[in-house]
């Protein structure tokens, strides 16, 4: 492991890093979101919402799961405001809810396939 050799704080750094730092239900908000995406499940589904506007029944389709497995993902992601609903009739449809979420996802491909 690394240890600093000389213990001194630098003030200045601390300060700047401190400044960085958001408030705390900010970041509670961006673990949450963190969270979402550490889920396999949940990753196929906006990665399939990256393309295009999908219903639960694509999404079941598109990602192996059940309906339900995907309503239930897509609740959460709804909550988090990572994906948003469009009524048609009786069929609702899904899209990512903007530019940031598809943005983090082709970032985080590009970043793991380096």
């Amino acid at each position: 492991m690394e240890f600093c050799k000389e213990k001194m704080i630098h003030e200045n750094s601390v300060k700047a890093a401190l400044g960085a730092l958001p408030d705390e239900g900010t970041l509670e908000r961006l673990t949450d979101i963190f969270k979402a995406l550490s889920d396999p499940g949940r990753m196929k589904i906006l990665i399939a919402l990256s393309s295009r506007e999908l219903c639960v029944c694509d999404l079941s389709a598109v990602c192996a799961m059940s309906e339900s497995a995907v309503s239930h993902q897509l609740r959460i992601l709804r909550n988090l405001k990572m994906v948003r609903k469009r009524r048609d009739g009786k069929v609702a449809f899904y899209r990512l809810d903007d530019h940031h979420v598809e943005t983090v996802i082709r970032q985080s491909m590009d970043h793991v396939q380096e």
